[in-house]
């Protein structure tokens, strides 16, 4: 099992920034390509962006390619998520979650490509 736990939502201003923080523990963290997802009430939970277990290389949704970030630090067992530029459409909550490396990731997009999920952390952008 791998335990995954958000955090860093909060309420913020278009316009502004923040960084989500997803802490792994249970099982080897670098055995783990990771995703960031997001969801609205409602809606779909779509993907947002993803990285491979050694971090070199990343994938984005085009929604948010070029003010988002995704990275990791497999020495404390974290993956982060920088958000600049926010939208109020960025509004959702926020999941990470870790796909075993050792099967196709194909980019990471797929909700059914990952294992585990973390419980989400709200993130609400004001106008």
């Amino acid at each position: 099992q791998v335990q995954l736990v958000e955090s860093g939502g909060k309420l913020v201003q278009a316009g502004g920034s923040l960084r989500l923080s997803c802490a792994a523990s249970g099982r080897t963290f670098t055995n783990y390509n990771m995703g960031w997802f997001r969801q609205d009430p409602g809606k779909e939970r779509e993907f947002v962006a993803a990285i491979t277990w050694s971090g070199g290389t990343t994938y984005y949704a085009d929604s948010v390619k070029g003010r988002f970030t995704i990275s990791r630090d497999n020495a404390l067992n974290t993956v982060y998520l920088q958000m600049n530029s926010l939208k109020p459409e960025d509004t959702a909550v926020y999941y990470c979650a870790a796909a075993l490396r050792f099967r196709a990731f194909r980019g990471g997009a797929c909700r059914e490509t990952y294992d585990y999920w973390g419980q989400g952390a709200q993130v609400t952008v004001s106008s």
